[in-house]
């Protein structure tokens, strides 16, 4: 099982380990992608903070972040899973899983990233700010730069069992799979029901969407659930309690469809 996550708007400090090692990153397809983006990101927060800001989309109270991005090349590292901060990875809680569980982890998380393209949760990289909705001066909006490139480096990672996508719509333009791995993949929604005068109405809840998605990962990895298609997937989920509504694709060469329904936001 392959699980596609977003990042975080807002991350950790960069850490103490040695500076970036590119090649070492997982997913080695993607290292010219990546140094290109790398290198202009570097560039323009080096040349003139103003313009990054506004390139980046960053309040005047973020300015601190354009200084950041200016030293990546030289600033500590530490995993991907202790970078990335915010709402779903404080409920998926990565360093607290048992041993085995952190195993499933580090093989199974894939963080879609501005920066990156896609990183394991046990790749070391720095503290960064780089949304895919950013558009670059030189390389243009990085979801369609990614989108070019990504195929077949992330269809050879799905290999040929089940893709669960948790991607925001964002990241999920960096790759849409296709062919038989969209047959396979799943990609969740969470929605809120509530009765309204009499009548269920259905929203999404950003936090709350967010967080139950981080739980349910969590549930996933901590049973060692093994789901191959995303119809196992739906029996597994039901299993450990939750509510799933599955619509299984139409036609060949989609994804399905999963709705998990929560009536208490919490």
């Amino acid at each position: 099982m392959l699980v596609l996550l977003p990042p975080s708007e807002g991350k950790a400090a960069s850490g103490r380990g040695a500076p970036l090692k590119a090649e070492s990153l997982s997913l080695p397809g993607l290292a010219e992608a990546r140094a290109a983006v790398l290198d202009e990101l570097v560039e323009l927060c080096m040349a003139d903070e103003d313009k990054a800001r506004e390139v980046l989309g960053l309040s005047e109270g973020l300015r601190g972040e354009v200084a950041k991005n200016a030293e990546l090349r030289t600033a500590g590292t530490r995993p991907a899973g202790e970078i990335y901060t915010g709402v779903l990875y404080d409920a998926l809680e990565l360093a607290s899983l048992d041993p085995a569980a952190k195993r499933r982890a580090a093989r199974s998380l894939l963080v879609f990233s501005g920066l990156w393209g896609a990183v394991h949760t046990g790749d070391r990289i720095p503290s960064y700010r780089c949304a895919m909705g950013v558009k670059l001066p030189g390389l243009g909006a990085l979801g369609a730069y990614w989108r070019s490139v990504m195929d077949p480096v992330m269809t050879q990672a799905a290999g040929e069992g089940l893709v669960l996508d948790l991607r925001s719509s964002a990241y999920a333009a960096a790759w849409k799979p296709k062919g038989a791995v969209a047959g396979r993949t799943a990609t969740v929604r969470v929605l809120h029901s509530q009765l309204v005068d009499g009548v269920e109405k259905r929203s999404v809840v950003s936090h709350f969407n967010k967080a139950t998605k981080g739980r349910l990962v969590r549930d996933l990895l901590t049973t060692g659930a093994a789901p191959a298609d995303p119809a196992e997937l739906v029996d597994a989920l039901r299993d450990l309690g939750y509510v799933v509504e599955a619509a299984p694709p139409a036609k060949a060469g989609r994804a399905w469809l999963l709705d998990v329904v929560v009536t208490q936001i919490h």
